[in-house]
């Protein structure tokens, strides 16, 4: 897990950090650095083909009745109130 840098707390820097990732530069000019995504690209691909898919096969698979108590339970999640 990545370190967290230090939260500014100065208004005046968050709004120049702001600024400069808009414009994709530092103020005095000088490029940002770049991430650099670690990801393998065919992995992401793939995940992200499986991820289009997903929905729409389990629902395919899912009888009526199934899926009427899934959208059920999810409702009564969102709507029970808060604790």
């Amino acid at each position: 897990m990545p370190k967290r840098a230090k939260r500014k707390r100065d208004f005046l820097q968050v709004a120049r950090e702001v600024v400069e990732k808009a414009i994709g530069e530092r103020m005095d000019g000088t490029p940002l650095k770049q991430e650099i995504d670690a990801r393998n690209p065919l992995s992401v691909k793939a995940g992200r083909l499986g991820g289009l898919k997903g929905g729409k096969a389990r629902a395919k698979k899912l009888s009526s009745s199934q899926r009427r108590e899934i959208a059920r339970k999810a409702a009564e999640k969102r709507w029970r109130p808060e604790q």
